[in-house]
């Protein structure tokens, strides 16, 4: 009966007062719902990116995390390496943070703001020129280092001449042995002298005042565990914030939608009750789709799964069972909603008449039944006007024709 029901839906949704539409006005229908989908879906996509996320909320949380799991031994230069920015910035990180903000729902942490001062702080020129030249020294050392590969090459193959006795006019190489070992012997102190002076720079970048009190500031335990429980706490929570934003967007397109199709599918104006329906459709597909999508990654879904972890152990596949036995029953009440909210009493209950059927729960009755044998519910209501039994939800009395009020 459901299935039935829902087809004849569907078909309606190409009638306009039991009339087949023309193939002109199918297609323009088509098209407007195409291009209203299209703009229901990038305000969704606008509304979702309203509020900052975990990650714009807390901005300083990744590099720190990734600086205190880092183990390496020059860890404190290569972080303050990230910090510092080798040409002059248009603005400062301090402001940065606060022009990301703007216009944005939420707010950006405060020890991230310190963070930012403490990047300010570090990124001054004096720093920035101490990079420069510790860069081109890097660059100086890779190409000397180069130069060695080339000339070992050569070399090798010139011991191997001399053993084989050739002269040396007839050599295919550039250098001689002697002077290939010494090039080598050159460029190694100079390799050395440059790792020399780039750690100098290195260590006169870590001894600056600001850069102690940055790495003073990132080895304070009780701070970013306080950060990290307001980043995990966000992420908890943002799903549920965005489905929430996108609900209030779609809410009132719902409830416009259904009160014009209301008036429309009383009053008969076919071609304003067939598109309301299509945009209420329009207009549901996505909010189910986003109550799905919050039950998969929201807050419940967390709730869910520590709940289960705290009581059988980390057995994960327990969190799948509980969804296959929730998400029908969360998609059996979006129906039941949905048939109470959308489906029109009076043209469900003329049909039932029609069919011999209970007005109430559809199943068939007898002739002369008053009472419904599967539900119990009376058939017939007494006319206002004429006292006389007429069929319940119907507008008029079977009997005098007056128009009854629809309870």
């Amino acid at each position: 009966m459901r299935i039935r029901q829902w087809f004849r839906g569907a078909w309606r949704s190409r009638l306009v007062n039991d009339e087949p539409l023309n193939r002109v006005s199918l297609i323009v229908i088509i098209l407007v719902d195409i291009f209203i989908l299209i703009n229901v879906l990038g305000g969704l996509g606008e509304i979702a990116n309203w509020p900052l996320s975990p990650n714009e909320a807390h901005p300083c949380y990744a590099p720190w995390q990734a600086y205190r799991q880092d183990r390496g031994s020059d860890r404190e230069i290569r972080f303050l390496e990230q910090q510092i920015t080798l040409d002059s910035p248009p603005q400062t990180f301090v402001e940065h943070l606060q022009e990301s903000s703007k216009g944005r729902l939420g707010t950006i942490s405060a020890t991230c703001f310190t963070y930012a001062e403490y990047q300010d702080a570090v990124n001054r020129p004096p720093h920035r020129e101490r990079l420069k030249q510790r860069q081109e020294k890097h660059s100086q050392i890779q190409t000397l280092e180069a130069a060695n590969a080339r000339i070992r090459k050569e070399y090798d193959s010139t011991l191997l001449e001399q053993l084989a006795g050739q002269p040396p006019d007839q050599s295919i190489n550039l250098v001689e042995a002697a002077k290939a070992k010494a090039t080598l012997e050159a460029n190694n102190r100079r390799i050395a002298a440059l790792k020399t002076e780039i750690a100098a720079l290195e260590q006169a970048i870590l001894e600056e005042a600001d850069s102690q009190a940055f790495l003073k500031f990132l080895a304070e335990e009780a701070t970013f565990t306080q950060l990290e429980n307001q980043y995990q706490r966000s992420q908890f929570w943002y799903p549920s914030l965005q489905f929430v934003l996108q609900a209030f967007f779609l809410l009132p397109l719902i409830g416009i939608a259904l009160l014009v199709h209301r008036f429309a599918d009383r009053r008969r104006y076919g071609l304003l009750a067939l598109m309301s329906w299509h945009l209420l459709v329009i207009f549901l597909i996505p909010l189910v789709l986003k109550i799905f999508e919050l039950l998969q990654v929201g807050a419940l879904f967390e709730w869910l799964s520590n709940l289960i972890f705290d009581l059988f152990g980390r057995l994960a596949f327990l969190v799948n069972y509980v969804y296959i036995l929730l998400t029908p029953a969360v998609g059996f009440g979006i129906i039941k909603v949905a048939q109470a909210l959308f489906l029109n009493p009076q043209r469900q209950a003329a049909g039932r008449v029609q069919k011999h059927r209970c007005v109430r729960c559809g199943k068939r009755l007898r002739e002369g039944d008053q009472h419904c044998p599967h539900c119990g519910y009376f058939q017939w209501m007494p006319c206002p006007n004429c006292q006389q039994l007429t069929y319940r939800h119907l507008p008029y009395c079977r009997h005098c024709g007056v128009a009854l009020k629809i309870s």
